[in-house]
């Protein structure tokens, strides 16, 4: 290990800073009076890593050291960045190069123009960005103004980098006052693309906010509702988390924790962000978090393993190879810029620039051979070296994403010069590199750049963003136990909403519902748990009348109102109609009942008109009996229009008929009551009571109690006829099919008559039972009337409460009671003496006086 960290240790950059002179002045900047003012900087000027000169300059700015050092001594601070190369941003310092070299020998892109550039080292330190960003917009000059003022445009007509956000930040803010514009390869906070803030800001790197709603769609596609997350306390794990979160949320996931840290943080604080997602209950982790700081991370949680977890990862961190060695990581899904492709030429080129930019560093090359288990002695770089069988990702040009971001950056700006510099006469381009461009015009062009490199478009939009588009990669172990990164989908911003996300099945992940709550099946709605995230839940059957047809209903919904839920509560299923019908039993036992009693009426019409001339017919007014029973008959046959399914005609026909034949009936009983009192006071001496109500007289009697009742029915036809409807009230899970009365005023009146008329015989029958007679009809008609009113007065509260097809059936019942009533008290004496006693069946019999 002595050997490596001294390999390591690379690159020593040494560099005086002024940080306020002898005499005070706290800006570095030394002001000269005299005839003409003299801008000079205190001190020696910030020398770059790598610079080459150029018609214009393009300035860079990347974290190639990980760490740096302060030398103090009186008026002035050495900045020493030591220790720790990282690879890939030395590789892409060195594709910027190579970029700005590909260009200087291009005969389409600013010809006969060279481009220069200064790459500064930032040693992944604000400060020192911070110090790098003054010094390419001062230049390297010692005295680099001359005039009636002290100003300076800057030596650099744009600056790429910083590769993190948060130094992205603090650098934008330098460099942007001076209308200098920076196109950073990395820096992906959303933050970034607050044009009022960071006016001069671009990036070939999509934000993170489609980043966030990318990572947020995949957590849902997989249907992972309960989640942990976890994120650098930075920039841009603070910003991207945000972004997740409210994106999440638009989701419907939730959140278990969200937990930050850093990699300088204490190891206290680290343990106990990982101490919380062992004792988590979610089993994805979504960490949005800097390679460096995921580092120390995973070390922690590699040390006491936790149980197995799903982790979901930004681009920062899951594409990064150092990483992919913990191997309780593999199945981890995430995001990932698209990966490159360079033309063969072109990668063979790029990889033999990388070669010889390594070679001119011993120690660098030293720690690069390592990986091929060579002689100590023996690593030494003479420039013909395969750097294809170095395992290094600096050396790694195969899964070139961040790079190309770089390199794209760099062909941005130098579009940008050339449309600012360049004419095209005749198919010829003619650039003028002594035009003295400022940066506040490669900074308008830099805005309409819209152009192709390699299969890649890039332009910017209003925010100087790219359009978004992101690999889906997935952490998959080999045959061999290692873990590679393999490509399983893309996300595409530009496409329509519903078609961004596409995915494979070639994955490998954690096979576990991470749910607080499991689904809530049809049937049910979910009920939020007191104090708990919206994703926890209690699943609670729909209440009576209300279904949920989905999973995770919040709601459950009532049927349309002809409609009922089935048993489970998912569906809505058509409300059986009720009604009478013919096949009921209930039907046919009251079916075959009414035709028996229109039977019995028939056949007691058949005895009476057979025994007509025998004098117990002749003393009963034959005239009217007939009459009566043919009433009765119609009484009888007048309850089927009861049963069956109610129509327009069989509403009206039903309650009319019955309302015009009980009339007929109780006028015919009416008549003869009147005629059994008249003949008794016929009889006294002097009387000719009967000469006032002969035949006549009561058939007009019967014709005008009817006429009434007709009358009644026509107006109540003719104003609110009765209706069929269907009941949905009185059963909720059934549909009633009735008859509705129309006009309620009609119905009663038409049984208030009824009534009234029974009233009135029945008071005229009790004044005629005790007459003197051997068979006294009277006495038969009163009980006859008083059963009809017993059953009619019984009727009115039976049929108001009982429910759906049983009021009907209490009206036919009503009817058919008080038929067979009147029937067999009046009638059935008569027919008893007719057929099994036809010796009282005498006129001297009936004469005989009690």
């Amino acid at each position: 290990m002595p050997a490596l960290a001294s390999a390591l240790c690379l690159f020593e950059v040494r560099t005086v800073v002024g940080w306020g002179g002898s005499d005070g002045n706290a800006d570095g900047v030394n002001i000269e009076g005299g005839s003409s003012l003299k801008c000079t900087l205190q001190g020696s000027a910030h020398l770059p890593a790598f610079s080459m000169e150029g018609d214009y300059i393009i300035g860079g700015v990347f974290s190639i050291h990980r760490h740096f050092l302060l030398d103090c001594f009186v008026g002035y601070t050495f900045i020493l960045c030591v220790c720790r190369i990282d690879p890939r941003e030395l590789r892409f310092s060195r594709a910027m190069i190579f970029a700005i070299e590909e260009i200087n020998n291009s005969t389409e892109l600013l010809p006969g123009v060279k481009l220069g550039y200064q790459i500064h080292d930032s040693c992944a330190s604000v400060p020192v960005t911070v110090h790098a960003a003054f010094q390419l917009a001062n230049g390297n000059d010692s005295v680099f103004y001359t005039a009636d003022e002290c100003s300076q445009s800057g030596a650099v007509m744009a600056v790429i980098g910083e590769s993190g956000s948060t130094p992205s930040i603090s650098m934008s803010r330098v460099i942007g006052s001076f209308k200098i514009p920076q196109v950073s390869h990395y820096a992906t906070c959303a933050c970034l693309s607050d044009k009022k803030h960071y006016p001069t800001f671009f990036r070939t790197i999509p934000s993170d906010q489609y980043q966030a709603d990318a990572l947020a769609k995949l957590v849902k596609h997989f249907g992972w509702t309960w989640i942990g997350a976890v994120r650098s306390d930075s920039d841009y794990g603070n910003n991207g988390m945000a972004a997740f979160l409210e994106a999440a949320l638009r989701e419907g996931i939730c959140v278990e924790y969200s937990e930050s840290f850093y990699r300088t943080n204490p190891r206290s604080k680290i343990q106990r962000v990982a101490d919380v997602i062992r004792r988590s209950t979610s089993t994805v982790v979504v960490a949005f978090a800097a390679p460096g700081d995921m580092k120390f991370l995973l070390e922690e949680l590699a040390l006491d393993p936790p149980p197995p977890r799903q982790w979901i990862g930004s681009e920062a961190w899951v594409t990064d190879p150092h990483l992919m060695s913990f191997s309780f990581c593999a199945g981890a899904v995430g995001v990932a810029i698209q990966q490159s492709v360079i033309p063969v030429a072109a990668s063979s080129i790029f990889q033999d620039a990388l070669r010889k930019f390594c070679c001119i560093f011993d120690k660098f090359w030293s720690y690069l051979s390592m990986s091929l288990g060579s002689d100590p002695d023996k690593r030494t770089c003479d420039g013909t070296e395969d750097i294809k069988k170095l395992s290094n990702p600096y050396t790694e040009t195969s899964q070139l994403r961040i790079t190309n971001m770089a390199y794209k950056a760099v062909y941005a700006i130098a579009h940008a010069i050339h449309n600012a510099v360049c004419l095209k006469t005749n198919e010829t381009i003619h650039c003028d590199k002594h035009i003295k461009l400022e940066p506040n015009q490669v900074f308008s062009e830099l805005k309409k750049v819209n152009f192709s490199r390699n299969g890649y478009h890039v332009s910017f939009d209003s925010n100087g963003d790219p359009v978004a588009f992101y690999e889906l990669v997935n952490w998959q172990k080999s045959d061999r136990g290692v873990i590679k990164l393999v490509k399983v989908g893309y996300y595409d911003a530009s496409l329509q909403k519903g078609q961004q996300f596409h995915i494979n099945w070639n994955i490998t992940w954690l096979e576990d519902m991470s749910v607080c709550s499991e689904s809530c099946p049809p049937g049910t709605r979910k009920v939020l748990q007191k104090g708990k995230p919206i994703c926890c839940y209690d699943c609670i059957p729909c209440p009576e009348g209300e279904i949920s047809n989905m999973t995770d209903s919040p709601d459950c919904f009532p049927c349309p109102k002809e409609f009922w839920p089935n048993a489970e509560r998912n569906a809505c299923l058509t409300k059986p109609v009720e009604f009478l019908s013919f096949d009921e039993i209930l039907s046919i036992i009251l079916a075959v009942v009414s035709i028996s009693g229109a039977c019995l009426a028939i056949i007691t019409a058949v005895i009476f008109f057979y025994y007509r001339t025998t004098p117990i017919v002749r003393a009963n007014n034959s005239e009217l009996s007939f009459l009566l029973l043919f009433s009765l008959t119609l009484c009888f046959l007048c309850s089927l229009t009861f049963i069956g399914a109610p129509s327009e005609w069989s509403c009206m026909l039903r309650h009319t008929a019955f309302g015009i034949t009980f009339v007929l009936c109780i006028s015919c009983v009416l008549g003869k009551t009147i005629v059994v009192l008249m003949a008794f006071k016929a009889t006294l001496p002097g009387s000719n009571t009967m000469k006032w109500f002969g035949p006549v007289q009561q058939r007009m009697t019967v014709l005008s109690f009817t006429f009434i009742q007709v009358l009644i029915c026509i107006i109540w036809l003719v104003v609110s006829p009765p209706f069929p409807v269907k009941n949905l009230t009185t059963y909720k899970e059934k549909i009633i099919l009735e008859c509705a009365l129309g006009s309620a005023v009609g119905f009663w009146a038409v049984l208030g008559y009824i009534g009234l008329l029974a009233v009135f015989c029945f008071v005229l029958a009790v004044l005629a039972r005790k007459l003197p007679d051997n068979f006294n009809e009277a006495k038969m008609i009163t009980f006859s009337m008083l059963i009809f009113c017993a059953v009619w007065i019984t009727f009115i509260p039976a049929y108001v409460s009982s429910p759906g097809k049983f009021t009907v059936a209490v009206e036919i019942f009503a009817i058919l009671a008080s038929s067979f009533g009147l029937i067999l008290c009046i009638f059935a004496p008569k027919c008893f003496i007719i057929l099994f006693q036809p010796e009282k069946n005498t006129k001297k019999s009936l004469m005989n006086k009690s």
